[in-house]
């Protein structure tokens, strides 16, 4: 889906909300339930600031339910897997880092994104690397967020010589809905094949 457009849609949102994207978060119980989804969009690792101070170029975006179903609305009939899984969305968080050379940003930053979610127990469920020539790799992972036995997240997180893209979403979803939302709303495409129903158990 065009970058402009969700941007020009967020935009729009923000309007007809007046103030209410400024004002403070009100505080509440821990996360239970529906809460779930905001605590997992929430979540940035530290290490993710300190390579934003490396890159030449940084964006960062969250869409929420009225922004996606929005989004949704103007798909064609022929995605209809793509918007059946946008109305399980409770939102979609990206983050995206461009580096002026190859290899320019901390190796052991990007290793410490990983880490982080290792110590948040999100299950790890896809480590695949492609090369691009003798020389140039992208670099995918994929975590799955669990409440119980149910899939409420993920995360991909790719990285290639000259960027690093971490996406997040929410919601009630599985391991197809990830592979639906490849190259859409910001979420990077990627080599799915690894990524399976029996890995998450």
């Amino acid at each position: 889906m065009n970058m402009r457009f969700l941007f020009c849609l967020a935009a729009a949102a923000a309007l007809s909300m007046g103030s209410l994207a400024q004002s403070p978060p009100a505080p509440s119980p821990p996360a239970t339930g529906s809460d779930i989804g905001s605590a997992i969009l929430e979540f940035v690792p530290p290490a993710l600031a300190q390579l934003g101070s490396q890159a030449v170029a940084k964006e960062s975006f969250t869409l929420d339910r009225t922004l996606l179903a929005a989004a949704a609305g103007m798909l064609p009939d022929s995605d209809a897997d793509l918007r059946q899984t946008v109305a399980r969305l409770d939102g979609v968080s990206v983050h995206m880092l461009r580096f002026a050379t190859d290899g320019a940003a901390d190796p052991e930053q990007i290793q410490a994104i990983r880490d982080a979610y290792h110590l948040r127990g999100w299950k790890h469920v896809l480590d695949s690397t492609s090369l691009k020539g003798q020389a140039h790799t992208d670099t995918t992972d994929v975590w799955l967020v669990l409440d119980g036995t149910n899939v409420r997240g993920g995360v991909v997180l790719v990285e290639t010589p000259k960027s690093l893209t971490l996406a997040t979403v929410a919601g009630n979803l599985s391991p197809l809905d990830l592979l639906h939302l490849r190259g859409h709303f910001g979420i990077p495409r990627f080599d799915g094949d690894g990524l399976d129903h029996d890995r998450t158990r």
